[in-house]
């Protein structure tokens, strides 16, 4: 793993530019474009496929490290004002959450090289303290000697008076009913402490050091910059004077920050639209300076203040009680690394999935990304929609290390070199499955940074075989095998462009699980349908996760989470996306059910052995003999495959009315016989009782179903996410494979599917 990289954008255009930055701890390496066919590696399949792709930059280049910094913080343009303060005051609301993990920055104007500066800190001994340093690197350091508490809100300050040379420092527990950890002021006053001393030295404050909050920043010999003292916690409403404000006039700036001493008055809810945050990067100082910032590495916002009363739950109503970011030390969403190549996509090169394959010796990487057609020229009547929102956010994740993760599979994680490496290296980033290190669930993933279980060969510790990126080149390569000629686009796509993307195709086929979902992609797959589109969804559970992606910056996506099964539970008044203002979670919570997408809606999972399908009495019907043609009435779909061994497994979606089944929607096939691994998701659930687990619980099942749509339209759903699996057992000579074959190919038709007079009548009627 000495070779890593990744590129400016994962969807990509003929014609347009994509740059590749690599990190390479080798001298030189070469590096050669391949398109991806198949990725998985077990014996039992096809073995992995790429082809080699005639392109300029194809070569030997030099290497060179690249690090990634994380931590989130905010930073600002050098001002001269932070820079020639003689007395000056710190103060903030802030709510520690990780204080006993040692020395953390708060506000700073600090070089730690030089020991210049001044800075309000939590110390190594998890007590709020005040720094300075002169020009000869002498430092005085104050502290309140009282440990913060983890969870609990605090005012806070820091002053230093040039004429009296006095340095002072305080903090006030803010305890309310619904802040914080209590609601009680438990021995509050032995948290409301503050300290005061004269000192003989004075803040050399012009010292090249940038003024930061949430952090510090270590300047390296290269001229690049390390980001040190990484803060862990909530602040709300910094203030910075020129002037030693005492406590009560430090208390009167809180909500009125006002007067000719004041630096700066950053207000973090400043920005909050109907519509969530305008430019979630941007910090804006309300004060006369307008020293205004920007937030790096992306830190949580629309978060609840030190002020919130729970009365409003969406920040986009009551903006002043979201004045809070949530900072964390290992928050990274850009890696910033220097572009080692670029290469511009030729017009003649066909749609699909390409990668970058940097290597020396036996050391690669293959950088992934996705070439759609040209905007408005397809190329092909299909298009598959490559769920990259779902690859997002499971980027980089760490289930080896969940410590029910062994129950949950049922058997020992299966652990690739990838994992063991990013299990030493979290500056790589999180998925959105993973936990910050002070607890709280990652809510934002980024493509800016090497991504490395979105890779061929990679086989997921969450899956028997493979699962997201690998398991849906099983479909690419049974497109490919089968000679279906097929566009591919990314859901990221399908997001900024809507329905008229899609509109130019006849056919939609989606991945494996295309679990997260925005808004406008939802309504570009209800639209295209509406028009007469023929859909196909290729796996479980689906379109689940309410997200949406920055339309500043395009590689970012968010999601907040509750209610589902979930590797975390947003905090109480914090499940609104900063970036739109909508409630997130899950699209069940909000009216938009599965089942009216595609007919099915998640049910149960099983991370263990798949297993297969039975026909049902009603696919036996003529006007439906089209999609079972070479297809025996009774014989077992799908008892085989290289995800688990069979078509039905991993996530298994239902049919059900009350959630949006179309009536007329027939089930074709339903699994049977999963064990007792496979449980309910918690959504489904109203009681945990005995007897829910798939060998006694009829609910777990995948329902493969089929139903017409207007316009002459209709949907295919397989229900499973281990369906693409089976498509090339036997040579691509089995069931699934032809029961597949039999509906893309009818989809592709231009005439009116069997039944589809019928089902219309019953419709209107």
């Amino acid at each position: 793993m000495k070779i890593t990289g990744y590129t400016d954008r994962l969807s990509v255009q003929p014609g347009e530019n994509i740059k590749f930055m690599v990190n390479s701890h080798y001298k030189t390496y070469k590096a050669e474009i391949v398109r991806l066919i198949h990725g998985d590696s077990n014996p039992e399949g096809p073995g992995v496929k790429m082809e080699k792709v005639n392109a300029d930059v194809n070569k030997e280049y030099n290497g060179r490290r690249q690090e990634i910094h994380m931590g989130s913080y905010i930073k600002f343009d050098a001002h001269p004002l932070f820079a020639t303060v003689d007395s000056f005051s710190l103060q903030a609301m802030i709510y520690p959450t990780t204080p006993e993990l040692g020395t953390q920055g708060i506000l700073t104007k600090w070089s730690p090289a030089a020991n210049t500066g001044y800075g309000l800190f939590i110390d190594d001994k998890g007590c709020l303290a005040l720094w300075i340093g002169d020009e000869k690197g002498n430092v005085e350091k104050i502290s309140t000697n009282q440990p913060l508490i983890a969870g609990c809100w605090y005012f806070v300050g820091g002053s230093f008076d040039k004429k009296s040379g006095k340095i002072a420092i305080f903090q006030e527990a803010v305890i309310s009913k619904t802040n914080g950890k209590f609601s009680l002021p438990y021995e509050a006053e032995k948290q409301n402490v503050s300290n005061e001393r004269k000192v003989n030295i004075q803040p050399f404050a012009d010292n090249n050091a940038p003024f930061l909050i949430a952090s510090v920043i270590e300047k390296q010999p290269d001229g690049k910059h390390k980001v040190i003292n990484r803060y862990n916690g909530k602040i709300d409403r910094p203030r910075v004077a020129c002037a030693a404000l005492s406590k009560e006039e430090m208390s009167a700036w809180i909500d009125q920050p006002s007067g000719k001493d004041l630096i700066a008055a950053w207000d973090f809810s400043a920005g909050i639209t109907k519509k969530g945050f305008k430019e979630i990067e941007k910090i804006h100082d309300i004060s006369p300076n307008k020293i205004h910032g920007v937030a790096v590495n992306h830190p949580t916002r629309a978060v609840t203040g030190y002020n919130w009363t729970s009365e409003e739950q969406n920040f986009v109503h009551a903006p002043e009680q979201y004045g809070a970011i949530h900072f964390h030390d290992d928050d990274m969403t850009d890696a910033k690394w220097d572009v080692d190549f670029e290469w511009k996509v030729p017009d003649d090169l066909k749609s699909g999935v390409y990668a970058a394959h940097v290597h020396c010796g036996d050391d690669a990487d293959h950088i992934t990304f996705f070439v759609r057609p040209k905007k408005g020229q397809p190329t092909a009547k299909t298009a598959l929609i490559i769920p990259t929102a779902s690859y997002l956010a499971y980027a980089n994740n760490r289930f080896q290390d969940i410590p029910l993760a062994q129950l949950m599979f049922g058997r020992a994680p299966v652990v690739q070199q990838e994992d063991m490496y990013l299990g030493e290296h979290a500056e790589y980033g999180l998925s959105t499955y993973d936990h910050h290190n002070d607890g709280t669930g990652v809510c934002f993933s980024s493509s800016l940074r090497p991504i490395l279980n979105m890779r061929p060969k990679y086989r997921h510790n969450l899956s028997p075989s493979l699962w997201q990126f690998n398991a849906d080149l099983h479909l690419v390569d049974w497109l490919t095998e089968k000679g279906f000629e097929f566009d591919v686009i990314t859901d990221q796509d399908l997001h900024f462009e809507g329905a008229e993307l899609l509109n130019q195709y006849k056919v939609a086929i989606t991945g494996s699980h295309p679990e997260y979902y925005s808004g406008p992609m939802l309504d570009a797959v209800e639209d295209f349908q509406a028009q007469g589109g023929r859909f196909m969804y290729m796996g479980s559970n689906g379109f689940y996760w309410v997200v949406t992606f920055d339309p500043e910056n395009p590689s970012l996506m968010e999601v907040r989470k509750n209610y589902g099964n979930q590797g975390w539970k947003s905090k109480p008044g914090e499940i609104h996306l900063s970036l739109t203002g909508e409630q997130g979670s899950i699209w069940k919570h909000r009216g938009r059910a599965p089942q009216k997408i595609c007919g099915v809606g998640y049910m149960a999972e099983g991370f263990e052995v798949s297993s297969y399908y039975r026909r049902t009495e009603e696919s036996g019907a003529p006007e439906l003999a089209w999609i079972f043609e070479g297809i025996a009435k009774d014989e077992k779909l799908g008892d085989f495959g290289l995800v688990g061994g069979g078509a039905a497994g991993l996530e298994l979606d239902i049919y059900d009315e009350e959630l949006g089944t179309p009536s007329h929607a027939v089930i074709l096939a339903s699994s049977e016989g999963h064990t007792s691994v496979y449980m309910p998701v918690a959504e489904e659930l109203y009681f945990n009782i005995p007897g829910l687990s798939g060998e006694e619980n009829p609910r777990v099942r995948a329902d493969m179903v089929f139903y017409h749509t207007p316009n002459g339209g209709a949907v295919f759903s397989t229900a499973s996410i281990a369906y693409c699996g089976s498509l090339s057992h036997n040579n691509y000579d089995n069931n699934i494979s032809r029961l597949t074959e039999n509906v893309l190919k009818n989809f592709l038709l231009d005439q009116p599917l069997p039944g589809a007079e019928k089902q219309q009548v019953l419709t209107k009627n």
